[in-house]
């Protein structure tokens, strides 16, 4: 049992870490958004970023449209990471523990 219990708790981990790095790169998506950089600048980075964020946003743009020239997905989807980071990742954390006792 002390192996699937290291193996959730990495597991854990790794989904804490994607999670915190999607949040960055949603918040960076945002500042590129405010700079007005076009989404198909020729450098890679921007191409890069809207090309991870955007397959996530798409989806939630069209629940929730724009107001105006204010897009609330990206708001929408920290939103939910945030909340997979309070509930997903500590149950999968106490799995772990439960397992390994």
């Amino acid at each position: 049992m002390y192996v699937l219990s290291y193996f959730i708790g990495g597991v854990a981990k790794i989904i804490s870490f994607l999670l915190n790095l999607y949040t960055w790169i949603i918040i960076i998506r945002v500042i590129l958004s405010w700079i007005g950089i076009d989404p198909w600048h020729p450098h890679p980075f921007v191409r890069f970023v809207y090309a991870v964020t955007e397959p996530v946003l798409r989806p939630v743009r069209r629940l929730i449209k724009p107001i105006g020239y204010l897009d609330l997905s990206p708001l929408i989807v920290l939103i939910l990471i945030y909340f997979l980071q309070l509930w997903l990742v500590p149950v999968l954390m106490r799995l772990s523990i439960e397992l390994s006792s």
